[in-house]
């Protein structure tokens, strides 16, 4: 009599499909590493210094709260490679500018200075993100060098060990996928302590999961962690 082999979890076709991740205000979480950051933000209109600076790594939350900044300040947001003199319009009908991704390089910095100058004589608002200090960065222009490092910077740390776990969650929450506790504390105790991994392993943990038409368990976490270590697609066998 012939034993028929057991039958192996057919794995679906996985689409890469946008998702939307809740930016507003209630949705952005807490803590220490970034509460200097949520203070600037909270403290608008009544900035002392009309333009400031928030400095994080990729995945901190950045682009987060300079949405909710937008949203109380109606500013339009630009990223710095791509800063023309289009700008200077959009801070003049707006009164207030974001200005994201310095670390990626200034497309034209004798119009960001323009734009610093216009805080201090209009007092319009600017609020600029990046992923290095004001310092570090890449600039040729004298003057912008010195008005950068002039500038008010508020840094977003790595998170601790609160505040990664409830990226996570929310991280799954944004994918509608709810993973047991166990599971987060799984990931949070072996992944990389950083906002960008928090989001490459979710995006991980949800491709198998999609894959094998399961919820996200501790196997699927673990493989995902590997899978994020080796950089190698989501998808294989248990």
């Amino acid at each position: 009599m012939t034993v028929p082999e057991p039958q192996s979890v057919p794995e679906q076709l996985v689409f890469d499909l946008p998702h939307r991740p809740a930016l507003a205000l209630e949705d952005f979480l807490v803590g220490p590493s970034n509460e200097a950051a949520v203070a600037l933000v909270d403290g608008w209109p009544g900035w002392t210094a009309r333009a400031a600076i928030v400095v994080g790594p990729a995945g901190s939350g950045k682009s987060h709260l300079t949405n909710v900044w937008r949203l109380k300040s109606g500013a339009p947001s630009i990223s710095a490679p791509l800063l023309s003199e289009e700008a200077i319009a959009e801070i003049e009908k707006a009164g207030a500018l974001a200005v994201e991704d310095l670390d990626r390089g200034i497309a034209d910095e004798r119009v960001f200075f323009h734009l610093l100058n216009l805080t201090k004589e209009k007092g319009y608002a600017l609020l600029a993100t990046s992923r290095m200090a004001p310092g570090e960065l890449d600039v040729t222009l004298p003057d912008l060098r010195s008005r950068l490092r002039a500038l008010p910077m508020v840094r977003i740390e790595a998170p601790d060990d609160h505040i990664l776990k409830a990226v996570l969650v929310k991280l799954f929450t944004d994918r509608q996928l709810t993973p047991d506790p166990h599971v987060i504390g799984h990931l949070a105790l072996h992944m990389d302590r950083s906002f960008e991994a928090a989001q490459k392993v979710v995006e991980a943990c949800d491709q198998l999961a999609l894959a094998r038409q399961r919820k996200v368990t501790r196997p699927i976490a673990a493989e995902a962690l590997e899978r994020v270590r080796s950089c190698t697609p989501a998808i294989g066998k248990d």
